[in-house]
């Protein structure tokens, strides 16, 4: 294109971007100058920097996903998504942070660093990456444990990798295979949530209820065992049951057992559960972590109670 025509159409200039988003290198090959690139994001101007090198043709507050493409941009061809961005693009949650940047994953070799909202993290264990409506990213295991690595307290750790299980349907051997492969940096917190998770726990509640019944000295319950009657019926499947004396523990949370859709549901498998003879101890998330000592004196007195229903012989094994 001759000198000055990018000027007189501007539709041709944006379908070389992203959504807007661009590098000087390719607006230089256009035929804009490299001088005028920087002119037009100055104070009041139509353009604006948003990282060394990207640009974006607009002045308008930049969308998340002109964010990320920048991002994609500045890290150069073999950059990929990586972190919390790439969990929540594969359909996570995630926890929520004081900080909202863009984590990328470069080639050892790649000479970029970290700047403004991008993070960068070299390796030499690229993974083949997986493309969410145009996106390159690290597949869900990578990209999960990559964000857990820089946490230095418990709880996002957790609230993460269970969720990573339940909702993203990762196995935990799968989260361990990929732990092993990397370095030992930031590792110690996700082995530690992970050994809950591999001790039967699918959800966050059910890893803080695994560090209740370690309080209470009662034998180890059977976590997330589905229990059926006679008959090959199903009965339900308890947070942890105590066969020995039929008791039932449910970790009964709203957003998992009392939505509107669900309150239904719940009674149906509490009255499944006195058909047969089995006690259920319910108790809210919320007490594990506020009330860990009164929720293990309740656990045990239910288990007493539940014992002493089978000593009686109503209710045999």
């Amino acid at each position: 294109m001759r000198s000055g025509e990018w000027a007189r159409d501007h539709e041709a200039l944006y379908k070389l971007s992203r959504d807007g988003v661009i590098t000087v290198a390719r607006l230089v090959e256009f035929g804009v100058p490299k001088s005028t690139c920087f002119r037009r994001c100055r104070p009041g101007r139509p353009w604006q920097r948003l990282l060394p090198g990207v640009l974006l043709l607009g002045s308008g507050r930049p969308t998340r996903r002109q964010l990320v493409d920048a991002a994609l941009l500045y890290g150069g061809p073999g950059a990929i998504v990586t972190g919390l961005e790439a969990c929540r693009r594969q359909g996570l949650k995630g926890p929520r942070l004081a900080s909202d940047g863009v984590r990328l994953l470069v080639p050892a070799s790649c000479k970029v660093s970290s700047v403004g909202y991008v993070t960068v993290e070299r390796t030499t264990r690229m993974p083949r990456p997986v493309v969410v409506n145009g996106v390159a990213m690290a597949p869900l295991v990578r990209a999960a444990l990559d964000e857990c690595r820089r946490f230095t307290v418990y709880e996002p750790v957790r609230a993460l990798l269970t969720e990573a299980v339940q909702r993203g349907g990762l196995g935990p051997e799968a989260l361990i295979r990929e732990l092993e492969a990397g370095s030992d940096r930031g590792s110690a917190l996700p082995r530690e949530v992970l050994s809950d998770v591999l001790g039967g726990a699918r959800s966050v509640a059910e890893i803080d209820a695994m560090a209740v019944w370690r309080r209470t000295g009662l034998p180890e319950p059977q976590w997330n065992h589905e229990l059926r009657d006679a008959g090959g019926r199903y009965i339900g499947t308890p947070d942890g049951y105590f066969r020995k004396v039929r008791l039932a523990w449910e970790i009964d949370s709203y957003d998992f057992h009392f939505a509107r859709t669900r309150y239904a549901g719940t009674l149906e498998r509490n009255s499944r559960y006195t058909a047969e003879g089995i006690l259920v101890l319910q108790t809210l998330p919320s007490r594990l972590r506020s009330e860990p000592g009164k929720v293990a004196a309740e656990l045990v007195a239910a288990y007493d109670a539940a014992g002493s229903r089978q000593s009686s012989s109503f209710f045999p094994d």
